[in-house]
Parts: C-alpha cells; sequence; structure tokens
C-alpha cells in the first residue's frame, strides 16, 4: 500500500512540475510577445480557467500523497527525500497561495476598475520592471486610456508573479526529483 501511495505522490508532483514548466517555458514566454492589453485578458482568463477540478486533484496531491506516504510508513531510505519533497511541496504551495494568487486577483480587479489602475507602491525597480522592457509593454503603441489601465496592470503584475513562479516551479520540480529517488 505505501508503494502505491508513493506512487501517486511521484505522479502528482510530476504532473504538478510539468504544468508549472510549461508555463515558465511555454505559456509565460508566449504571453510575453502580446502588447498589454492581450496579455492582460489572457492572463485573467488563464486563472479563471486553471483551479479547476483536474488541476485540484494534481495541486492537492502534491501535498497530501507525500504526506500520507509519510504517515503510512516508509523505510529509512525512503524517509529522508520523501519529507524533503514534501517540504518542497508545501513551501511552493504557499508560494503560490501568499504570492501568486494574490496577484491573480489584482489582475482581475483591476479589469473591472473603470480608467487607470494605480500601481502598487514599494515595489521595488528591479522585480516592477518588465523583462521585455517598454516596448514590449505597450505593444508598440502609444497609447493612453485603457492602454495606459493595461499597462499598469502588466507592470504591477507580470515581472512578480513571473519571479514567484520560478520560486515553485524548482520548489515543485525538486519535490519530483527527491521523490523519484524515494521510489527507487
Amino acid at each position: 500500500m505505501a508503494s502505491l501511495i508513493l506512487a501517486l505522490a511521484v505522479t502528482t508532483t510530476g504532473l504538478y512540475a510539468g504544468f508549472l514548466l510549461t508555463f515558465l517555458f511555454v505559456v509565460m514566454p508566449g504571453l510575453a510577445a502580446l502588447p498589454d492589453e492581450g496579455f492582460t485578458a489572457a492572463m485573467r482568463r488563464i486563472n479563471e480557467k486553471v483551479p479547476g477540478p483536474g488541476f485540484l486533484i494534481v495541486f492537492l496531491g502534491a501535498i497530501v500523497f507525500p504526506a500520507v506516504t509519510l504517515v503510512a510508513g516508509t523505510n529509512d531510505r525512503e524517509w529522508p527525500p520523501t519529507a524533503a519533497a514534501l517540504g518542497c511541496s508545501v513551501v511552493s504551495h504557499v508560494v503560490t497561495i501568499v504570492g501568486n494568487i494574490p496577484l491573480n486577483k489584482a489582475l482581475a480587479e483591476a479589469e473591472s476598475v473603470p480608467g487607470p489602475v494605480p500601481a502598487p507602491t514599494a515595489v521595488p525597480a528591479s522585480v516592477a520592471a518588465s523583462p521585455g522592457g517598454d516596448a514590449a509593454q505597450d505593444g508598440g503603441g502609444g497609447g493612453d486610456g485603457d492602454d495606459s489601465a493595461a499597462r499598469t496592470a502588466r507592470t504591477a503584475f507580470e515581472a512578480r508573479w513571473n519571479i514567484l513562479h520560478q520560486v515553485r516551479t524548482a520548489l515543485s520540480l525538486a519535490a519530483f526529483v527527491l521523490l523519484i529517488f524515494a521510489a527507487n
């Protein structure tokens, strides 16, 4: 029974790490090429769709199955990497819950605010700066009004979200590798 639960831990953690890696290497670079309005609209729609039932099974499974594996019993060789994997998964989920999700909610709220959206205060320049520079952020237009609101929302969101995403991706990938080690 413990080996089945460990296999489920490896599977759900691997699926979650793969999901995050896909965002890191494919989705976010693709969205980064969009003009501000397209980026913010696409990210809002993605954030509406992600927390579906399939995702929640994988998201929660990356915590539940390693924890159950430890409780169900592991041998002396399996315990350290499984415990370390659980720790990595928990920290990754904390980053998601206290970092990425609030940014997602702020981006969604910015959509319903008419006119320019105020930029958050006390954001370090290194975090607030877009990796693509100003030309990538404004989509090539000089715009104001909706373009300005989209630019402000993107500036408040993109760089900070990407940094947090890189952290949670690395942690989830580490958890997956540790669980593979525990299962072998």
